[in-house]
């Protein structure tokens, strides 16, 4: 190999070499060409004085290569691999483009058949379509879409032209929806750190546990609208009922105050009784002491005898007053403390399943009315899954429920990590489980069943150090435009039964 000295030279012929070799021109690739023409060991870390070099070397020739350039730079202090080899990349294939067109110089064409026309304003119309979702407020992007657009409905242009508009347009996108990308990411970590902080913030407040439990998993990705409406409906019916369990809360503590105010006012009454009783007996030993016949004396001892059952009968009426007081203090303070466990468990019982965290029967009936509705208003496919895990009651008396549970959690682990962002999940009661499949033909939902059977056979379940092979039998059923869920779930039941009895761990149709 020709030994190489300047950087340019070395630049050139690694390009060169790239092609010679039929690499493709990725920055690890440039970087391994370059350093063995240069003789320098690859480094371990990020070659950032090396890839300036290189960019360096690069000479554009168009303005669009000089965007590519620009790109690679902004890339290369930013040590995004990901972004060097998307500017190349597209460096290259300019570079390739403009010495095929000095070769070969394509004639204009000044006039496209009616096909392409056709399919240029369609393209166009997708582009428009999309732009919204980038919300980009680069002024040289949206003035490139615009001329871009331009280019796509013009009945006379050149095909060459929109080639290469749409190319660098291509490149300039890549860059726009990896910038959505990370701006969702991190909007994403800010609101995780603000519910975060939010549930240090309200540590008296338990009851608030189960919104910030749904709010963290809202916004964990995949992001979907129908994952985010889901939370929605759950965090409403937990306000609802914590709403009017800490109303009955706070209605027990006003009874509370009004029971310890009364006691208050009772013990001043009887602390008042007995100063009057006091000064009676009192004034009674003085006119004692002044009486010299048994005549006189009698009238004393009768008014004495009176005022102390006077003083007994209101003691004992105070005692039995301050016993009813302590039994309804006693029954005030179990009915706070059970409102209390109410709105603690609130959050979790509203809709979803305590164990698995998958929605219950009353979160799936009502995803059921939104999936048929959704159905039935776009004419698209809905199928439904009954899923039973398989000699479950033989786990629950071998090895014990708190293991069965644990075995239901590995389950929902599974379903979970192999459904589609659009798909439901939930308990349907014991050891039974529902999936919904949106847009799902039944062919395709058994497909899909049989998938998750292979996927459960690769993840042992382990209790203890004991590894078990969790399986499960399924019955699968497409909904028809008029059927009931009631109707649906009893064919795929029906379904499930006929897997079981045929050798379980299968999936069978309706």
């Amino acid at each position: 190999m020709t030994q190489h000295n300047k950087p340019s030279d070395i630049a050139r012929e690694a390009l060169r070499q790239l092609a010679l070799r039929k690499l493709p021109p990725t920055p690890l690739n440039y970087q391994e060409c370059y350093n063995e023409i240069a003789g320098i060991i690859n480094p371990s870390v990020f070659p950032e004085a090396h890839l300036r070099q290189i960019a360096l070397a690069l000479n554009a020739h168009s303005p669009e290569q000089k965007i590519q350039l620009d790109r690679l730079d902004l890339a290369i202090g930013r040590g995004s691999w990901q972004g060097i080899e998307t500017a190349l990349v597209a460096f290259c294939k300019l570079q390739a483009a403009s010495q095929d067109t000095a070769v070969a110089p394509a004639a204009a064409l000044t006039e496209v058949p009616s096909e392409a026309n056709q399919f240029l304003a369609k393209l166009a119309q997708m582009i428009e379509s999309m732009l919204p979702a980038l919300e980009s407020d680069d002024a040289g992007f949206s003035s490139q879409v615009k001329g871009l657009l331009q280019t796509l409905r013009d009945p006379t242009v050149d095909l060459h032209r929109a080639q290469a508009d749409l190319t660098n347009f291509s490149y300039r996108l890549t860059y726009a929806a990896e910038e959505q990308a990370e701006i969702k990411h991190t909007l994403l970590k800010l609101l995780h750190l603000i519910i975060e902080n939010i549930s240090k913030l309200t540590l008296a407040d338990s009851w608030l546990d189960g919104q910030i439990f749904a709010l963290l998993n809202a916004v964990n990705p995949p992001l979907t609208l129908r994952r985010l409406d889901e939370v929605e409906q759950r965090i409403r019916e937990v306000m609802r009922q914590q709403e009017a369990a800490k109303g009955r809360s706070l209605q027990a503590q006003e009874e509370m105050r009004l029971m310890l105010s009364a006691f208050i006012e009772r013990l001043s009454q009887m602390n008042d009784s007995s100063a009057v009783f006091q000064e009676k007996l009192e004034t009674s030993a003085r006119q004692i002491e002044n009486v010299h016949s048994i005549e006189d004396l009698a009238p004393l001892l009768s008014d004495v005898i009176g005022a102390t059952r006077a003083m007994a009968d209101e003691t004992a009426s105070s005692r039995e007053q301050l016993h009813n007081l302590q039994e309804k203090v006693l029954a005030t303070e179990a009915e706070i403390a059970k409102l209390h466990l109410e709105l603690q468990n609130a959050s979790t019982s509203a809709r979803h399943d305590p164990l698995t965290n998958v929605l219950n029967r009353k979160g799936l009936d009502e995803s059921l009315v939104r999936e048929i509705a959704t159905m039935r208003r776009k004419d698209t496919a809905l199928s439904l899954a009954l899923l039973d895990i398989d000699n479950f009651k033989k786990l629950n008396d071998e090895l014990g429920h708190e293991t069965g549970d644990e075995a239901l959690i590995h389950l929902v682990t599974v379903v979970r990590d192999n459904l589609r962002p659009q798909d439901t999940l939930a308990r349907y009661g014991g050891e039974e489980f529902v999936i919904l499949m949106p847009e799902t033909l039944l062919n395709d939902a058994v497909t899909a069943m049989t998938r998750l059977q292979r996927e459960l056979t690769k993840n042992f379940f382990l209790a203890g150090k004991e590894r078990i092979l969790i399986t499960f039998s399924a019955g699968v059923a497409q909904l028809a435009l008029a059927e009931s869920s009631a109707d649906a779930i009893k064919r795929a039941d029906q379904a499930m039964y006929l897997a079981k009895r045929a050798g379980k761990n299968r999936v069978m149709a309706s």
